[in-house]
């Protein structure tokens, strides 16, 4: 994959730019947008980045964070506090981003989106209002191990990071996490799936496959 050097203010226009010109491939109204990214690539800056930028330009945008949608600690933890199998395939609850994000903005949808579910640090519901997002507004997720999750997204984002990078930027509480990362660059292959790729390895200099 051929990546260029680009900086954080022309990548976010051209990604704009580019979330501007989407027609949902479904038909419907509201673009959807995902951010994919180790916790240590920081998909949260890209997609705040993006949002500011939208705003400016006069579009509605609603975030989503993934981290809002555990499942709950009885389900996720079921095999243990460390278990990486468990970290890729039960900590994010599908069902609920389906339910509460995605369907309502199905063609013919209400667009009532609930912008989140569940505390991360409580596990208690956050008892947030559903949103009824008008046509037009695009929908930012972000966060980790997204893809390969049959979400209708109309474009992806894949924050790379080497294997080396990650495991020097993850924290020590979070090293445990390194081979989910692992089985889901095998099984995913996220930089194939992903519309876009930005390797941030030096997160002063990231590079792009130029779109």
């Amino acid at each position: 994959m051929r990546l260029q050097p680009i900086s954080w203010p022309r990548l976010t226009g051209q990604l704009a730019d580019r979330i501007e010109r989407l027609t949902p491939q479904d038909g419907g109204q509201w673009p959807r947008v995902a951010l994919d990214g180790a916790s240590a690539a920081h998909p949260e800056r890209l997609a705040e980045r993006l949002a500011d930028e939208l705003r400016l330009r006069g579009r509605a945008v609603q975030r989503i964070r993934s981290v809002d949608f555990l499942r709950s600690a009885s389900l996720r933890l079921e095999y243990g506090h460390q278990d990486p199998d468990a970290y890729l395939d039960r900590w994010l609850d599908d069902n609920a981003l389906f339910r509460e994000v995605f369907t309502p903005l199905d063609p013919g949808g209400s667009g009532r989106v609930l912008p989140d579910l569940r505390d991360p640090r409580t596990d208690r519901s956050t008892r947030s209002g559903y949103r009824e997002l008008a046509p037009g507004t695009v929908l930012l997720l972000d966060g980790a191990l997204l893809l390969g999750r049959w979400f209708p997204l109309d474009l992806t984002v894949h924050l790379l990071l080497s294997p080396a990078a990650l495991a020097r930027r993850t924290g020590p509480g979070e090293q445990w996490t390194l081979p989910a990362f692992a089985r889901y660059e095998s099984e995913v292959r996220p930089t194939e799936a992903a519309d876009v790729v930005v390797r941030v390895d030096d997160p002063k200099h990231p590079a792009w496959n130029v779109v």
